[in-house]
């Protein structure tokens, strides 16, 4: 499994394979509408991510249908953070690394190499998606910041992108396999830059990064609530 985690790291500064990029291609269009047609999602203000250069997608989670469908409607490759253990499996092994996916072993409680790579993709102009709260959580209300969005934002100098998902939980809550036909709301804020180190000083303030992750979390809540209500998911 280490392999295969060190091929798909190293997979992010080479040019992924025509099959690759085509596989990545066709899933994106064929997940768009389909998420359309069965989810009748609604996507607003989207322009506000960067055709290029490096930036921190940060969205609300709660469901395993978030990152295809942040994925399928955003207007640029997205890298993201995947379970290592899917990297065992052989089709997955290959065809994640081409659509973006950044192994992450949950048996560490730092996985450096992961962080490593995910540095290496925004200092090389990518786009990588981080949740800010980072498991999937339930109910109405954004859960504490984690470090990984904010320290990310602060090291690599990439602004951060919060994005509120309405109505993923109703669609596919946790537990389920198989989603239900329910709107879905995707709602883009816009750029927030991370804190500059002090003169003199080498890196950013402990804090100067707890107020950049306090505002983070305000907007994410706003952006959240805003698509929960035009989604039509009541609050629990």
């Amino acid at each position: 499994m280490n392999r295969a985690f060190e091929k798909a790291r190293e997979s992010i500064n080479e040019k992924p394979s025509l099959l690759s990029r085509t596989l990545y291609v066709f899933l994106k269009g064929v997940a768009r509408v389909g998420f359309f047609l069965f989810f009748r999602v609604y996507s607003k203000n989207s322009r506000s991510l960067p055709k290029k250069g490096r930036v921190i997608v940060a969205p609300s989670h709660r469901s395993n249908l978030d990152v295809p469908l942040i994925s399928a409607t955003c207007r640029r490759k997205l890298y993201f953070l995947a379970k290592g253990s899917l990297f065992i499996k052989k089709f997955w092994a290959w065809a994640l690394p081409g659509m973006g996916g950044i192994p992450l072993d949950r048996s560490s409680r730092a996985d450096k190499l992961a962080l490593d790579a995910s540095l290496t993709a925004l200092r090389n102009g990518k786009a990588l998606t981080v949740f800010p709260e980072g498991e999937r959580k339930s109910g109405p209300t954004i859960f504490p910041i984690l470090d990984g969005a904010v320290w990310l934002s602060a090291k690599a100098d990439a602004p951060i992108l919060p994005v509120g998902i309405g109505g993923s939980e109703r669609a596919m809550p946790k537990g389920k396999f198989f989603p239900h036909p329910r709107r879905v709301v995707i709602l883009y804020g816009e750029l927030i830059f991370p804190p500059q180190p002090l003169p003199g000083e080498k890196r950013v303030s402990r804090t100067a990064l707890r107020e950049y992750s306090d505002k983070l979390h305000g907007v994410l809540q706003g952006l959240f609530n805003q698509a929960q209500m035009i989604a039509g998911s009541p609050n629990r």
